[in-house]
């Protein structure tokens, strides 16, 4: 049972007890949600309002934390408790198989003023570790379930517990009482299980071996894969999304570069830690010079060289094997990543690169 929310209002030594009264209209409390989700107590960016699932259902909201995972948001709307639990577990099971594209799209079409990407770093900057603040390597790992309504019944509170407890369900239900006095309105928020004690959802990540990470290599006129394998390096640029992630590798670091859309190429151990493309430096048989100055394939690499958030940034690598486009790697199942630079924690990934480019694990 939720523990019972009061308010009170003082004047001088007197005390007087606001009377708590049920919203009339739950779709203003969903519009509050929309303005600020941290009135559920959690730091959550609104992905998807009144969400088409496949059933052709609406989900009311659907949020994303800062670790990529997704949140399910639903309202009571009067129904009765049977109808809005049972719809919340169906929303559940469609929402687990979203991809990020299917996020990212379901974000388009709630805000088209700015693309997700910027949107989750805006609104995480300061809840991620330093070099990671854009959207996590993989997103939608978890989900949960929140049942929100102006008043719950006693069926709704014993179906949740039941799921919660019984099953480990990771499901919970809020009321948010509701109060005026003197022309002002409030709202107080009451949780039918401690959010401390909701059954943590089962999560689809494996472990990481600390080693290997993922580099997606876009190829263009900033950047050329046979400029890459002739130098020695991975880079990223023309946009902080693209760029900033490339912190995250170190000096003897493994990467397995991926080609969007056409496989994996190569895997090589870190040399260099992230440098501008201004001061990048390689070694040819003479002496070493300036990455701008060689011969290079990808004709604008230099472009934007000024701008530090636009410009190209490259981490040198020794290679330990490479392939040329036409010959990537690729099977159904393997892993990639809208990131430049992600731990690569996909154990069938790893198994087939290893056996792939003949590497001793």
């Amino acid at each position: 049972m939720p523990i019972e929310f009061g308010l009170w209002r003082i004047d001088g030594p007197d005390f007087q007890r606001l009377s708590s009264n049920k919203l009339d209209d739950e779709s203003r409390l969903e519009e509050l949600l929309v303005e600020d989700p941290n009135l559920l107590g959690r730091d959550l960016l609104i992905v998807g309002q009144q969400v088409r699932t496949s059933s052709g259902k609406r989900l009311d909201l659907l949020g994303i934390d800062a670790e990529g995972d997704l949140h399910i948001i639903e309202l009571k709307r009067d129904r009765t408790p049977r109808d809005v639990v049972a719809q919340a577990l169906d929303y559940a099971s469609w929402v687990r198989h979203l991809t990020y594209d299917d996020v990212t799209d379901l974000y388009e079409d709630f805000d088209d003023t700015r693309e997700f990407e910027e949107a989750f770093s805006e609104k995480f900057s300061s809840a991620r570790p330093e070099g990671a603040s854009g959207v996590p390597e993989d997103i939608n790992q978890t989900h949960s379930l929140t049942i929100v309504a102006s008043e719950l019944d006693a069926a709704t509170e014993r179906i949740v517990e039941y799921l919660a407890e019984e099953y480990s369900v990771p499901v919970n239900a809020v009321r948010f009482n509701y109060y005026e006095d003197d022309g002002r309105e409030y709202i107080g928020r009451t949780w039918l299980i401690d959010p401390q004690e909701t059954p943590e959802p089962p999560s689809k990540r494996e472990a990481w071996n600390g080693r290997d990470y993922y580099v997606a290599f876009g190829q263009g006129k900033n950047r050329s894969w046979s400029d890459a394998r002739e130098y020695g390096f991975v880079s990223g640029g023309q946009g902080e999304w693209y760029s900033r992630t490339l912190d995250q590798l170190s000096i003897d670091d493994r990467i397995f570069v991926h080609i969007p859309t056409e496989g994996y190429v190569g895997v090589g151990t870190v040399t260099k830690p992230k440098t501008p493309v201004t001061e990048f430096e390689i070694e040819t048989d003479e002496d070493s010079k300036k990455i701008l100055d060689a011969e290079l394939d990808a004709s604008a690499m230099g472009e934007n060289s000024e701008d530090e958030s636009l410009r190209e940034y490259l981490v040198g690598v020794e290679w330990i094997d490479t392939r040329p486009v036409d010959e990537a790697y690729w099977e159904t199942g393997m892993y990639a990543n809208q990131n430049t630079v992600t731990k690569l924690r996909n154990q069938f990934t790893l198994d087939r690169l290893y056996q792939h480019f003949d590497l001793d694990e």
